[in-house]
Protein backbone atom coordinates (compact mmCIF):
# COMPACT_ATOMS: atom_id res chain seq x y z
CA UNK A 1 0.00 0.00 0.00
CA UNK A 2 2.72 2.66 1.00
CA UNK A 3 4.57 1.83 -2.11
CA UNK A 4 1.05 2.71 -4.17
CA UNK A 5 0.59 5.87 -2.43
CA UNK A 6 4.56 6.46 -3.14
CA UNK A 7 3.56 6.03 -6.86
CA UNK A 8 0.86 7.87 -7.09
CA UNK A 9 2.41 10.92 -4.98
CA UNK A 10 5.47 10.73 -7.49
CA UNK A 11 3.00 11.48 -10.30
CA UNK A 12 2.04 14.92 -9.19
CA UNK A 13 6.13 16.41 -9.42
CA UNK A 14 5.87 14.42 -12.63
CA UNK A 15 2.86 16.61 -14.30
CA UNK A 16 3.89 19.92 -12.55
CA UNK A 17 6.73 19.94 -15.32
CA UNK A 18 4.17 19.87 -17.83
CA UNK A 19 1.19 17.45 -19.39
CA UNK A 20 2.47 14.29 -19.69
CA UNK A 21 0.82 10.96 -21.45
CA UNK A 22 0.64 7.29 -19.89
CA UNK A 23 3.83 6.12 -21.31
CA UNK A 24 5.44 8.89 -20.15
CA UNK A 25 4.29 8.44 -16.90
CA UNK A 26 4.89 4.76 -16.75
CA UNK A 27 8.23 5.48 -18.06
CA UNK A 28 9.11 7.70 -15.13
CA UNK A 29 7.88 5.51 -12.14
CA UNK A 30 9.49 2.67 -13.38
CA UNK A 31 6.22 0.72 -13.95
CA UNK A 32 3.77 -1.03 -16.93
CA UNK A 33 1.29 1.44 -18.36
CA UNK A 34 -1.79 -0.53 -16.76
CA UNK A 35 -0.21 0.48 -13.48
CA UNK A 36 0.00 4.11 -14.62
CA UNK A 37 -3.08 4.13 -15.66
CA UNK A 38 -5.05 2.76 -12.25
CA UNK A 39 -2.69 5.45 -10.81
CA UNK A 40 -3.72 8.18 -12.44
CA UNK A 41 -7.56 7.21 -12.92
CA UNK A 42 -7.48 7.04 -9.09
CA UNK A 43 -5.69 11.13 -9.16
CA UNK A 44 -8.65 11.81 -11.51
CA UNK A 45 -11.53 10.22 -9.66
CA UNK A 46 -10.52 12.71 -6.65
CA UNK A 47 -9.58 16.03 -9.02
CA UNK A 48 -5.96 16.01 -8.51
CA UNK A 49 -5.20 15.36 -12.25
CA UNK A 50 -7.23 16.31 -15.31
CA UNK A 51 -7.23 14.41 -19.26
CA UNK A 52 -6.83 16.77 -21.48
CA UNK A 53 -8.81 15.83 -24.62
CA UNK A 54 -5.27 14.84 -26.14
CA UNK A 55 -5.19 12.04 -23.52
CA UNK A 56 -2.58 13.37 -21.92
CA UNK A 57 -2.76 14.04 -18.56
CA UNK A 58 -2.08 17.56 -16.44
CA UNK A 59 -2.35 18.34 -12.58
CA UNK A 60 -6.25 18.90 -11.60
CA UNK A 61 -8.03 21.88 -10.72
CA UNK A 62 -8.68 20.16 -7.18
CA UNK A 63 -4.97 19.84 -6.23
CA UNK A 64 -5.08 24.12 -6.52
CA UNK A 65 -8.39 24.57 -4.46
CA UNK A 66 -6.75 22.50 -2.05
CA UNK A 67 -3.50 24.07 -1.95
CA UNK A 68 -4.96 27.61 -1.62
CA UNK A 69 -7.19 26.57 0.53
CA UNK A 70 -4.27 25.22 3.09
CA UNK A 71 -2.40 28.81 2.81
CA UNK A 72 -5.49 30.74 3.85
CA UNK A 73 -5.71 28.35 7.01
CA UNK A 74 -2.16 29.11 7.71
CA UNK A 75 -1.28 31.02 10.67
CA UNK A 76 2.24 32.61 10.60
CA UNK A 77 1.71 34.37 13.67
CA UNK A 78 1.43 30.76 15.37
CA UNK A 79 4.06 29.03 13.16
CA UNK A 80 6.08 31.76 14.06
CA UNK A 81 6.21 32.07 17.41
CA UNK A 82 8.13 29.02 19.23
CA UNK A 83 11.23 30.28 16.75
CA UNK A 84 10.08 34.16 18.33
CA UNK A 85 10.81 33.11 21.74
CA UNK A 86 13.69 30.95 21.22
CA UNK A 87 15.22 33.57 19.14
CA UNK A 88 14.90 36.16 21.92
CA UNK A 89 16.21 33.45 24.62
CA UNK A 90 19.00 33.31 22.92
CA UNK A 91 19.70 36.57 22.17
CA UNK A 92 17.64 38.41 25.02
CA UNK A 93 16.71 41.48 22.68
CA UNK A 94 13.05 42.34 21.50
CA UNK A 95 11.64 40.21 18.72
CA UNK A 96 9.11 41.22 16.52
CA UNK A 97 6.97 39.54 13.67
CA UNK A 98 5.30 42.07 11.22
CA UNK A 99 3.00 41.70 7.69
CA UNK A 100 2.03 44.11 5.36
CA UNK A 101 -1.78 44.46 5.06
CA UNK A 102 -4.03 47.47 3.21
CA UNK A 103 -1.18 49.85 2.64
CA UNK A 104 0.59 49.24 6.02
CA UNK A 105 3.03 47.23 7.56
CA UNK A 106 1.90 45.78 11.75
CA UNK A 107 3.44 44.04 14.23
CA UNK A 108 1.83 40.79 14.66
CA UNK A 109 4.00 39.18 17.37
CA UNK A 110 6.37 40.60 20.22
CA UNK A 111 8.88 39.00 22.17
CA UNK A 112 9.87 41.41 24.98
CA UNK A 113 13.49 41.81 25.58
CA UNK A 114 14.96 41.00 28.95
CA UNK A 115 16.84 43.94 29.62
CA UNK A 116 15.06 46.69 32.01
CA UNK A 117 15.08 48.90 28.70
CA UNK A 118 11.79 48.27 27.10
CA UNK A 119 10.42 49.55 23.34
CA UNK A 120 7.20 50.76 23.46
CA UNK A 121 6.34 49.03 20.19
CA UNK A 122 2.55 47.53 20.71
CA UNK A 123 1.34 44.43 18.44
CA UNK A 124 -1.46 45.89 16.03
CA UNK A 125 0.27 49.07 15.44
CA UNK A 126 1.96 49.80 12.23
CA UNK A 127 5.33 50.93 11.76
CA UNK A 128 7.11 53.65 10.70
CA UNK A 129 7.14 52.41 7.41
CA UNK A 130 9.42 54.51 5.66
CA UNK A 131 12.45 53.48 8.09
CA UNK A 132 11.72 50.67 9.47
CA UNK A 133 13.50 47.62 8.69
CA UNK A 134 10.80 44.86 8.68
CA UNK A 135 8.72 47.20 6.55
CA UNK A 136 11.83 47.63 3.81
CA UNK A 137 11.38 43.91 3.28
CA UNK A 138 7.66 43.78 2.87
CA UNK A 139 7.64 46.62 0.45
CA UNK A 140 10.94 45.71 -1.39
CA UNK A 141 9.18 41.97 -2.32
CA UNK A 142 6.78 44.05 -4.27
CA UNK A 143 6.45 44.39 -8.12
CA UNK A 144 8.74 47.38 -9.22
CA UNK A 145 5.32 48.97 -10.43
CA UNK A 146 3.84 48.98 -6.98
CA UNK A 147 6.85 50.17 -5.35
CA UNK A 148 7.21 53.45 -7.01
CA UNK A 149 3.75 54.49 -7.06
CA UNK A 150 3.87 53.36 -3.26
CA UNK A 151 6.85 55.76 -2.32
CA UNK A 152 5.46 58.52 -4.71
CA UNK A 153 2.81 58.90 -2.18
CA UNK A 154 4.51 58.54 0.53
CA UNK A 155 5.40 61.13 3.25
CA UNK A 156 9.01 61.04 4.29
CA UNK A 157 8.62 62.68 7.95
CA UNK A 158 12.49 62.94 9.59
CA UNK A 159 12.17 60.88 12.84
CA UNK A 160 16.00 61.32 13.17
CA UNK A 161 18.86 62.71 10.51
CA UNK A 162 19.37 59.43 9.47
CA UNK A 163 15.66 58.88 8.40
CA UNK A 164 14.91 58.56 4.85
CA UNK A 165 14.35 61.73 3.59
CA UNK A 166 12.51 61.27 0.04
CA UNK A 167 10.82 58.49 -2.33
CA UNK A 168 14.21 58.76 -4.48
CA UNK A 169 16.40 57.43 -1.64
CA UNK A 170 13.74 55.19 -0.06
CA UNK A 171 13.18 53.10 -3.53
CA UNK A 172 17.23 53.04 -3.73
CA UNK A 173 17.32 51.47 0.02
CA UNK A 174 14.56 49.04 -1.02
CA UNK A 175 16.46 47.88 -3.84
CA UNK A 176 19.53 47.21 -2.18
CA UNK A 177 17.45 45.09 0.57
CA UNK A 178 15.78 43.20 -2.35
CA UNK A 179 19.18 42.45 -3.83
CA UNK A 180 20.76 41.79 0.15
CA UNK A 181 18.06 39.46 1.19
CA UNK A 182 17.71 41.72 4.58
CA UNK A 183 17.41 45.27 6.42
CA UNK A 184 18.45 47.29 8.92
CA UNK A 185 17.08 50.64 10.75
CA UNK A 186 19.74 51.89 12.62
CA UNK A 187 18.91 54.87 14.22
CA UNK A 188 16.51 56.18 11.54
CA UNK A 189 13.23 55.69 14.00
CA UNK A 190 14.83 56.11 17.42
CA UNK A 191 18.45 57.65 17.18
CA UNK A 192 19.02 55.09 20.11
CA UNK A 193 17.33 51.97 18.99
CA UNK A 194 18.58 50.07 15.93
CA UNK A 195 17.10 46.56 14.34
CA UNK A 196 18.03 44.29 12.03
CA UNK A 197 15.65 42.15 9.95
CA UNK A 198 15.06 38.98 7.86
CA UNK A 199 12.31 37.79 5.88
CA UNK A 200 9.91 35.09 5.79
CA UNK A 201 9.20 33.62 3.03
CA UNK A 202 6.33 31.26 1.35
CA UNK A 203 6.42 28.14 -0.59
CA UNK A 204 6.42 30.80 -3.72
CA UNK A 205 9.20 32.31 -2.41
CA UNK A 206 7.44 35.77 -2.03
CA UNK A 207 7.91 37.98 1.61
CA UNK A 208 4.56 36.92 3.24
CA UNK A 209 6.15 38.32 6.85
CA UNK A 210 9.08 40.06 8.16
CA UNK A 211 11.07 39.40 11.57
CA UNK A 212 13.42 41.49 13.63
CA UNK A 213 15.36 41.84 16.47
CA UNK A 214 16.01 45.26 18.16
CA UNK A 215 17.76 46.89 21.02
CA UNK A 216 18.94 50.46 22.18
CA UNK A 217 22.16 51.16 22.13
CA UNK A 218 22.79 51.43 25.60
CA UNK A 219 22.13 47.51 25.58
CA UNK A 220 24.48 46.63 22.63
CA UNK A 221 25.95 48.72 20.04
CA UNK A 222 25.05 48.69 15.88
CA UNK A 223 27.78 47.06 15.21
CA UNK A 224 27.09 44.41 17.98
CA UNK A 225 23.33 44.09 17.03
CA UNK A 226 24.56 43.15 13.41
CA UNK A 227 26.54 40.52 14.64
CA UNK A 228 23.38 38.53 15.15
CA UNK A 229 22.35 38.94 11.65
CA UNK A 230 23.48 35.39 10.37
CA UNK A 231 21.09 33.97 14.08
CA UNK A 232 17.94 36.22 12.51
CA UNK A 233 18.28 34.98 9.24
CA UNK A 234 18.33 31.40 10.03
CA UNK A 235 15.11 31.96 12.57
CA UNK A 236 13.64 33.39 8.98
CA UNK A 237 14.59 30.92 7.27
CA UNK A 238 13.40 28.17 9.73
CA UNK A 239 9.70 29.50 9.99
CA UNK A 240 9.63 30.05 6.01
CA UNK A 241 10.57 26.23 6.03
CA UNK A 242 7.47 25.46 8.58
CA UNK A 243 5.32 28.06 7.03
CA UNK A 244 5.83 26.29 3.31
CA UNK A 245 5.98 22.81 4.63
CA UNK A 246 9.75 22.86 2.91
CA UNK A 247 11.91 21.82 6.01
CA UNK A 248 11.75 20.13 9.16
CA UNK A 249 11.69 22.21 12.46
CA UNK A 250 15.07 22.91 14.22
CA UNK A 251 16.47 25.35 16.45
CA UNK A 252 18.01 28.12 14.34
CA UNK A 253 19.38 29.19 17.26
CA UNK A 254 22.39 27.33 16.77
CA UNK A 255 24.83 27.58 14.32
CA UNK A 256 24.66 25.02 11.55
CA UNK A 257 28.02 22.98 12.80
CA UNK A 258 26.36 23.40 16.71
CA UNK A 259 23.32 21.41 15.76
CA UNK A 260 23.42 17.78 16.47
Amino acid sequence: MSQTVDRALSILPLLAEGPADLGQVADRLGVHKSTALRLLRTLHEHGLVYRQSDQRYRLGARLFALAQEAMENLDIREIAHPHLVRLNEACGHTVHLAVHEEGEVLYIDKVDSRYPVRMYSRIGKPVAITVAAVAKLLLADLPEAERRALADKLEYPLYTARSTPNAEAFLKELATVREQGWATDLGGHEESINCVAAPVRGADGRVVAAMSVSAPNVVVTAEELLTLLPQVRRTADAISGEYSGRTPVTDPTRAPHDRR
